[in-house]
Parts: C-alpha cells; structure tokens; sequence
C-alpha cells in the first residue's frame, strides 16, 4: 500500500491563502515565494509516509498545463513544454526527501473543466490533444503519467493510447457524481471496461477522485473490473460537484470518519493500492486514512 497527497489546490488556496487563477498550480514554479509554498505543502505528507515505513507517489503540479487551461494564462506551446518539464523536475527533487520507495507521477488533467463534460473528444482526438503534455513529462523523468478528474471514457482512452505512444505507464482517475455516475452518465462499471476494451487493457489501472466515498460507494459493485481499481483519492466533503464549484469556504469534513469510510471500501477493492485525498483534504486527513488502513 502507498500513500500520496491530498488536495492541492484547495489547501494552497484556502489555507495558504495563494490566489491560483484558473485553479491552476503549475505558475507557482515561476512565482516568489512559490516553490517554497509547494515545498511546506508537501513536506508533512512526505513525513506521514516516513512513519509508516510505505512507499510515496509525488504528483507534478501540472493538472491545469495543457494548451486549453495554460494558453489562458499566457502560455505558448514552448512555455507550456518547459512548465512540465520543470515540474516533472521539481517532484524529482521532492521524492529525493522520502526514506522509502518513492514513484514520481506526471500528472495530466482533463481538458475540459473537470466537473462538466463540455464537449467530448474522440479517442484520437484526445490522444493528439493530450500527447505533447505526456512526452514533456516524460521528457523531466516521472515514473509514469496519470490523467485525473476525467468525466468520460473518450477522453480517457485517448489519454491512453498517448502515453503508449510515448512509452510511460499510465493510470487513469474518472470522477464521479453524487450518484456514483461519471458526469457524462456513464456508470463507473461501464466506463472502465469500456476504456479497457479501447486501449487493450493498457491502463496499469483505474481510480477514483474528486468525489466522496459515499458517492462512489454503491458504484463498487460485484465483478472482475473491480480488480482494475487501484486508487482512491476522495473529497473532504460530500457536497456535490456543482456545490463545491459554488463554495466561499473550504469544506474539510471529518477526517477520522473519512478514514473508517477508506477502510470499509478495502474489503470490497482487492486491487486498492494507493490512498490519499482530493479537494478539500489535507495532511490530517492523509493521516487519518493511513493509521486506519495501512495497518491491514
């Protein structure tokens, strides 16, 4: 079992109090002061997985560097190259502080918003979209790349069939509603294998982000798929996507019931290797999930 982080940008946000336009992290790398703040963020998760003696996944702060998110931001095509390419670097140095095993993942996100799906690509339509962000981090030397927040399977077999291309493992993230479902409608069951089937079982496995595991619970239903999922990054909070979009203050949850809720979907994900969080949570709440579960 391994750990990693929890939610970035709502802790660099609302706790730190960094103005992050377009929720995107990646420009701290450029900013005063930045690199230190990115540096502080990490350093207790990379501590909680210290004592307990587990392996660490850091993720590059890239999930806003592609051209759609970034050319907002005044990034060109070779600034953006040399965004991910940096930050691929910069969690390189980050992994260097953990005692243990320690894998460095390029993190790519959704080319659209991340909670509505807008319009969707093709399969190669979003391998051509999502390639030259692959082969830049791969280029800085992560261990693998791992599309999260996507909200239909399109998008994610294309994200696939990129980092085939390129040579990097890969692992996709779909989020879910408060039904379980993708945005798109999609069940989660029926994305997976979906995606699987497009791309040949590529994927080195599937996970779940951006929502809370009552959200998701119901969507853990019998069959071989399950054994696909490897990944749980949950939310703080169970308020709904649209509700979180509309938030003025951070919703934190509990983090020791968030953690009993990790531990009761262990039985039912035979393949769950990697725990941490997503919007809202924090190192208390990484904390939390690794006492109650890394135990087993």
């Amino acid at each position: 079992m391994r750990l990693t982080d929890g939610g970035l940008e709502t802790s660099l946000t609302f706790q730190q109090g960094w103005d992050l336009p377009l929720f995107a992290a990646f420009p701290l790398l450029e900013r005063d002061g930045g690199k230190a703040a990115l540096e502080s963020y990490w350093r207790p998760y990379l501590e909680i997985a210290d004592r307990h003696g587990t392996g660490f996944v850091v993720d590059t702060v890239t999930w806003r560097a592609n051209p759609d998110w970034a050319g907002q931001l005044g990034y060109d095509a070779a600034a953006l190259h040399a965004t991910n390419v940096a930050a691929a670097g910069f969690a390189r140095h980050l992994a260097g502080h953990v005692e243990g095993s320690a894998t460095v993942n390029g993190v790519v996100g959704p080319r659209g918003d991340g909670y509505v799906v807008g319009v969707e690509m093709s399969p190669e339509e979003a391998e051509d979209y999502h390639r030259p962000q692959v082969a830049s981090l791969a280029e800085g030397g992560v261990d693998q790349v791992a599309a999260l927040t996507l909200t239909y399977p399109g998008e994610a077999a294309g994200f696939l069939r990129a980092a085939e291309a390129v040579g990097v493992p890969a692992v996709v993230s779909f989020t879910v509603e408060t039904d379980g479902r993708l945005p798109n409608g999609d069940a989660l069951r029926d994305a997976v294998v979906a995606v699987d089937r497009a791309t040949d079982g590529t994927a080195t496995g599937f996970m779940v982000n951006c929502a809370h595991p009552t959200h998701v619970a119901d969507a853990f239903v019998d069959g071989d798929w399950l054994s696909r999922l490897t990944g749980l990054r949950a939310n703080a909070s169970t308020m709904s996507h649209a509700e979180l979009d509309a938030a003025e203050e951070l919703d934190a949850g509990d983090p020791d019931d968030l953690a009993r809720r990790y531990r009761e979907l262990l039985s039912r994900l035979p393949a769950l290797e990697l725990l941490g969080g997503c919007c809202g949570t924090d190192d208390r709440h990484v904390a939390a999930i690794a006492a109650v579960c890394l135990p087993r």
